[in-house]
């Protein structure tokens, strides 16, 4: 199937491994110039490089901390200089520390909420206006199933991810008529470090081992098995096509069957 993405523009955040960079290989496979973000830029520079690599596409690396509003500014005026616009928007961060209610100071919240909601408000807000201009568009972000089913452990992810969630689908109602979608796609347990880092997390609290943390939660997915992050991303560029265009407001798992509800 062509996606019709040759020769759009796309920024993904967070893009340097894990789900941002299978993201972006995906996009960047259907022919799509390719605009990665992150904070490590040594890290960063050899992931543009494999991905021009693998594709044959344009890559631009930028470093910056999606959590700063200036660092965003810096940013997407790069972005914009070079690719003279975004078509396509792949909002993406790393998630807040785990921990229980009990265990957050305002510090703990406010960071969660600069990290993963106002990073994604910011990046639209800059990428909006040109695609108003041109009514075309996707915005889509990578979220979790916690907004579908909270995960334990994990107070401030699921509360900020569900704003994510309350602005997109307000959003996608206000520019339905112009040609741009807004949706949300919520890996379940995937393969990346964050989800070694959470089975560690888990297994101090618990007093247990990473591996056992592991074990529960394959056995909890009726797959049997964790995701792989290009899993993941075929669902993004599928969001990202002109296939796509009368989808807009979801948020679709992709889980392995893990979520239990209904919607």
């Amino acid at each position: 199937m062509d996606l019709g993405l040759k020769g759009k523009t796309a920024l993904v955040a967070a893009s340097s491994r894990g789900l941002g960079k299978a993201v972006a290989i995906a996009l960047a496979r259907e022919g799509a110039k390719v605009a990665i973000t992150a904070r490590g830029e040594e890290r960063l520079y050899a992931t543009a490089e494999e991905i021009r690599q693998l594709t044959g596409s344009t890559v631009l690396a930028v470093p910056a901390d999606v959590s700063s509003a200036a660092e965003i500014e810096a940013l997407m005026d790069r972005v914009l200089a070079e690719f003279g616009h975004v078509d396509i928007l792949v909002n993406n961060a790393g998630g807040p520390r785990p921990g229980q209610f009990a265990d957050m100071t305002d510090d703990d919240w406010l960071r969660a909420v600069q990290l993963n909601l106002m990073s994604t408000i910011r990046l639209t807000r800059r990428a909006l206006p040109e695609m108003r201009a041109r009514r075309w568009g996707r915005i889509i972000n990578i979220t979790s199933t916690s907004v579908k089913q909270p995960l334990p452990n994990l107070i401030l992810s699921n509360t900020v991810r569900a704003g994510v969630v309350a602005m997109a689908k307000t959003l996608s109602s206000e520019i339905a008529a112009e040609g741009i979608t807004v949706n949300n796609v919520c890996p379940g347990y995937t393969l990346t470090d964050r989800i070694q880092q959470l089975a560690e997390s888990n297994a101090e609290t618990e007093h247990t081992t990473p591996d056992a943390i592991m074990d529960r939660w394959r056995g909890s997915i009726p797959a049997g098995r964790l995701g792989k992050p290009e899993e993941l991303a075929a669902l993004v560029a599928f969001l990202a096509s002109e296939q796509a265009a009368y989808i807009t407001g979801t948020t679709t798992q992709v889980d392995g069957g893990a979520v239990k509800s209904l919607l």
